[in-house]
């Protein structure tokens, strides 16, 4: 766990989600997880989970939660796949992750393991 001060581990959560969502995801990545439209002879479902566990690991790592980690990545996958099957929109999406990030920082918050 990095020793920060609130305000900087919300901005680190909101960078490492920018981080794993475009740069760490790429684009084999972005087209392999799609369930409606996968790279033939990539399942789609290891694609995504490899996808929403660094994500996982990128929110354990920033807050030193183990528990986080399996949390996020369930919800990044369930969230993604909803984008992919075009239950929702791609803003909708991004907003729900931000949001989850906000809420991990809350839980950090109220551990106490990270300065306020």
């Amino acid at each position: 766990m990095l020793e920060v001060e609130a305000p900087l581990l919300l901005i680190y959560l909101f960078g490492a989600h920018f981080l794993a969502d475009y740069p760490l995801q790429g684009d084999f990545l972005a087209k392999a997880k799609n369930s409606v439209n996968p790279i033939p002879g990539v399942p789609w479902v290891h694609a995504m989970l490899a996808h929403s566990f660094i994500h996982g690991a990128a929110v354990a790592f920033l807050t030193g939660i183990w528990w986080l980690a399996p949390l996020e990545a369930a919800i990044h996958f369930v969230v993604d796949d909803a984008k992919c099957r075009g239950r929702i929109t791609y803003h909708q999406d991004q907003l729900i992750h931000l949001a989850c990030k906000l809420v991990w920082w809350l839980f950090a918050i109220r551990s106490g393991e990270i300065l306020s």
